[in-house]
């Protein structure tokens, strides 16, 4: 893994520590005495700058009382956009193939193909699906403006976006015709209210 990937492998253990311990209403003292670990390498763990061993994200799981797994899956991720000239193609067998994306963690799986024609637009009402939903489209034709309310993005053939599908979004046709493969991923884990505390 390169330092960028490792860099960004931490942040994301530190932005679950965070989130699943404040959920939790646990102190960083409490989850280090239920993991073992110091106190100094869990404020390290959450702040990105230390480098986790599966040991340390194994015991971590266990503190909080969710599988090690957990801490390296993406939940309320920002938008992620892969524009078709940006892709990279992998020659396997006789073919290739071009990797959209990697979410890790299990849950339900729900795949379709959208279709809407110039004008027309599908909206989903607020809190439609549970936290740590995932959208992931990809433009087949035309042109597809989507994602979050609050930071749309216009796709064109071959472009790729995830973006949360916990917060309000929508498809917008903005050629004559467009056609996108849509799949939603939805977490199994049960999700807890937020509950910040001190550390």
């Amino acid at each position: 893994m390169t330092a960028v990937g490792v860099s960004e492998a931490n942040q994301l253990v530190a932005r679950n520590v965070r989130r699943y311990r404040q959920e939790r209403g646990l102190s960083l003292a409490e989850v280090a005495r239920r993991s073992g670990l110091s106190k100094q390498t869990l404020s390290k763990v959450e702040q990105g700058v230390g480098n986790p061993t599966v040991e340390t994200l194994t015991m971590l799981g266990a503190a909080l009382d969710i599988p090690a797994r957990r801490l390296l899956t993406e939940w309320g991720t920002p938008v992620f956009v892969q524009r078709k000239d940006e892709a990279e193609w992998i020659a396997d067998g006789g073919g290739s193939e071009r990797l959209l994306d990697e979410v890790y963690g299990s849950g339900y799986v729900r795949t379709h193909i959208l279709q809407l024609d110039r004008g027309a637009e599908m909206t989903d009402p607020v809190d439609s699906h549970p936290p740590g939903t995932l959208h992931h489209v990809y433009v087949i034709e035309g042109r597809l403006q989507t994602g979050p309310l609050t930071d749309p993005v216009t796709l064109g053939p071959g472009d790729f976006v995830r973006f949360p599908g916990d917060v309000p979004y929508r498809h917008v046709c903005t050629s004559d015709h467009v056609t996108a493969h849509v799949v939603t991923t939805l977490p199994q884990l049960h999700q807890f209210g937020p509950r910040v505390t001190s550390s």
